[in-house]
């Protein structure tokens, strides 16, 4: 067999596969981080919301004490509909790359002998290790509750990151207040106690090593700030456990994330803003597979957040096409304005291309962070980010290498930059 000689692209590729990364965006659990079985890889949202979109059943997928081989059976009886998607070519690639999987797809008469050799090799003592070395990841920023302990795992290996959705949307639940309580000691029913309690959490997180604080937004949030004695109001109501109004809940969120983004210039935590997510659009859809983005969603509702706070770095995740265009927009003109991964919706080659194409183009190559996995399991990290460096790589090539004759080391330069360096400087402190 004559072997096939690689193109410019997959030259530029291999050599972006050997940088080592650090994933500046997760939500993996550092107590389980690798998967057990297939189930833990297939039960991922991407598989079973295609699957539910394709024709299977919800009851079917999400059956009452189904076990976790039962529901993989289950699953790749979808798959058929579903092999032209990127999401299984990510599954395709990471059975091979970590399971030694030969066939070019899963289907009911290979899948059952997949998920017992790969369950033999996911019990061994060293997989998560094995699985990093083999992504040739460092580390992986998580995604923490306000509440979480941060103990039992090393947090340089596992980078902590303050989740802040509950304390700006959810603080009129009693469970959130309980929570809130129990991790600082004490009833936050005035602005001023709520201010320290926040102030706490911070403390907290940053004496164990957190680099970032996070936050995913709906399309109508515009962050303002509120006096302590508009914010009084609602908080007490809240802490009566009285039902707020539409404009007492805003109020409340509004104050709460006004007082983060305040935390967050005081500590030098870059503020991670992932803007445009509606929940729950389609109601009888599967876990995690109810979401959806719309276009209303505009920057400017940030700006008056951009200006006030020029020291905090605000890496931005959109949705949407047109929101991207804006992003690079809002990227070129605010220093703090960060271009940050390919989120969701929006992770896909074809959407991918066109957005790192501007954002090389027309922003400062030390504000774009290339991508991120988003992952739940240390898995997916692989197949994730080589999507991503064929995307750069080609772009790099075509664009740079070709359209502005570049050395290809000059264009690898910049690739290292986009896919680590920049994480490093950014998020300072994580490696």
């Amino acid at each position: 067999m004559i072997a096939t000689k690689s193109s410019p692209i997959d030259q530029l590729c291999a050599q972006l596969d050997e940088i080592v990364l650090i994933d500046p965006h997760s939500h993996i659990n550092p107590h389980a981080a690798a998967s057990k079985n297939l189930g833990d890889i297939l039960g991922y949202h991407y598989f079973t919301e295609l699957a539910h979109s394709a024709g299977m059943p919800r009851e079917v997928i999400e059956a009452p004490g189904i076990t976790a081989k039962e529901k993989v059976g289950r699953i790749v009886e979808g798959l058929a509909h579903l092999d032209n998607t990127i999401q299984v070519k990510w599954l395709i690639e990471l059975c091979d790359r970590f399971f030694g999987f030969q066939d070019d797809r899963l289907t009911p008469d290979n899948w059952e002998a997949l998920y017992d050799h790969s369950e033999k090799l996911m019990s061994a003592p060293d997989w998560e290790q094995t699985i990093l070395q083999k992504s040739r990841l460092e580390a992986v920023f998580l995604t923490n509750d306000f509440d979480d302990p941060l103990t039992g795992f090393d947090t340089k290996k596992y980078i902590p990151c303050l989740r802040t959705d509950d304390l700006v949307f959810h603080l009129q639940k009693p469970e959130v207040r309980q929570r809130l309580a129990k991790a600082t000691g004490f009833d936050c029913a005035t602005p001023a106690k709520l201010i320290h309690a926040i102030g706490q959490l911070f403390t907290h997180f940053v004496s164990h090593g957190a680099k970032a604080c996070a936050i995913s937004l709906p399309p109508d949030f515009e962050p303002t700030p509120v006096s302590h004695v508009d914010a009084e109001g609602p908080l007490r109501a809240a802490y009566a456990g009285h039902m707020l109004t539409t404009e007492q809940s805003q109020v409340l969120s509004r104050f709460v994330f006004w007082t983060i983004a305040e935390f967050c210039s005081e500590h030098h935590l870059p503020f991670d803003l992932m803007i445009g997510v509606n929940r729950r659009v389609y109601e009888s859809g599967v876990y995690q597979g109810q979401d959806l983005f719309d276009q209303r969603v505009s920057l400017y509702q940030y700006r008056r957040l951009f200006n006030a706070f020029p020291r905090v770095k605000f890496p931005i995740s959109v949705l949407a096409h047109a929101s991207n265009m804006e992003l690079v927009s809002y990227a070129w003109i605010f220093p703090n304005v960060i271009a940050n991964g390919h989120w969701w919706y929006s992770n896909i080659p074809a959407f991918i291309e066109p957005d790192c194409r501007s954002r090389l183009e027309a922003i400062p190559r030390n504000k774009n962070i290339g991508y991120y996995s988003d992952m739940y399991k240390l898995e997916f990290g692989w197949p994730k980010f080589q999507m991503y460096r064929r995307v750069l790589a080609k772009v790099l090539f075509e664009d740079f290498v070709v359209g502005r004759h570049w050395s290809e080391e000059r264009a690898v330069e910049l690739g290292r930059q986009i896919l680590r360096g920049n994480v490093e400087t950014i998020f300072s402190g994580a490696c």
